[in-house]
């Protein structure tokens, strides 16, 4: 085990502080009630088709259900976040049926992967600066959504923030637009107290949900959330889930719009996660029509691009079937031309819809 300097906890704060971050927590490395139910989680079959999510060592077991797993030599999970919120007007704010929603997290200049890691980088760089000679070998990792590990569960237990019943992570000051890193190490590092649950006894979150994908307090099922339909989901969308998803063609953010946590959320002065022109409230004329060049041009080191431009063009295809705004019709009619069979098939579904409505 390396022993580190007393003081280095404080040190790597305030390296936290200077790259940018708006919080910082240390966890224990150990198993918490919250990954013992991932196992569970995963066997009811409420990942999806999120596949990754069910990554499995050689024993078999989950990697996720536990960081010895994957990384036995950890003995400490530092956390930080950062407050991605702009400006701009929330979901349920927005009324006009000619354009669909972008989740606020992916309207960002820069993908988020990068922008954090490049921040968490810079505080890793201070843990070996301040450790040059350990007494034994010294590891670290450092992820960005990126390892198998369930960073809002580790958050928790650093103090950053309570896990609220939508299961995002909620800060008492910042809310819960926050982007989370992790840094793995083998240093045993003071872990801070838990932070504490102030959901009370809040509903919103659970009430406004369209699809009613938080089956209970502080569970989620994947396959109706609306995130999961528009991101992860590959091919048809189940027709029943359709005219919940309303306008949203990439993510969706209801959940964090209605939490009173979220009401006086600050504003982040970062400027990689300001938005990119356009994508705040976009046409769903405009989306529709990106051409193959122009989807990726347009979502160059863009979390959006997860979603394929057929995936997009599935989605706008739904948003227009639930607008309920008939002067988009020809732009179902081009749809009806893709290759992929399954934006046709939503294409072919919205154009019903409207006829039902109109």
């Amino acid at each position: 085990m390396v022993s580190p300097p007393t003081d280095l906890k404080s040190i790597l704060k305030q390296a936290a502080e200077q790259a940018g971050f708006d919080l910082f927590g240390v966890a224990p490395a150990g198993d918490s009630p919250e990954l013992r139910l991932f196992p569970e989680w995963i066997a009811a079959g409420r990942a999806g088709e999120m596949k990754y999510l069910e990554s499995r060592d050689e024993q078999g077991h989950l990697k996720r259900g536990s960081l010895s797993r994957v990384a036995p030599w950890a003995r400490s999970v530092i956390v930080c976040a950062i407050n991605y919120n702009t400006e701009h007007p929330y979901s349920t704010e927005v009324k006009d049926s000619g354009r669909g929603w972008i989740s606020r997290y992916a309207w960002s200049r820069e993908d988020y992967h990068d922008a954090v890691l490049s921040r968490l980088k810079q505080v890793e760089a201070a843990i070996h600066e301040h450790m040059a000679q350990p007494s034994s070998p010294l590891v670290t990792r450092s992820y960005v959504d990126t390892g198998p590990i369930v960073e809002r569960v580790f958050a928790k237990y650093a103090g950053v923030g309570w896990l609220g019943k939508n299961t995002c992570l909620i800060n008492q000051q910042k809310g819960s637009w926050l982007f989370l890193g992790v840094i793995l190490t083998s240093l045993e590092l003071t872990a801070d107290l838990p932070a504490p649950d102030r959901c009370g006894s809040c509903t919103r979150c659970i009430q406004a949900c369209p699809t009613e994908a938080i089956v209970a307090p502080y569970q989620l099922d994947s396959n109706k959330c609306i995130s999961y339909l528009t991101i992860e989901k590959r091919g048809s969308i189940p027709e029943e889930l359709r005219p919940e998803m309303g306008r949203h063609v990439f993510g969706c953010d209801i959940c964090q719009d209605v939490c009173p946590w979220n009401r006086k959320a600050p504003v982040s002065n970062a400027p990689e996660f300001q938005p990119r022109p356009g994508l705040v409230n976009p046409a769903l004329d405009w989306l529709a029509e990106l051409s193959v060049s122009d989807f990726q041009q347009t979502f160059r080191r863009s979390p959006i691009r997860r979603t394929k431009r057929s995936g997009m063009r599935r989605n706008v295809a739904i948003a227009i079937g639930n607008s309920g705004d008939c002067r988009l019709i020809p732009t179902l009619d081009n749809l009806l031309a893709d290759e992929d069979p399954g934006v046709v098939e939503a294409a072919n579904w919205a154009k019903s819809r409207l006829a039902k409505q109109g």
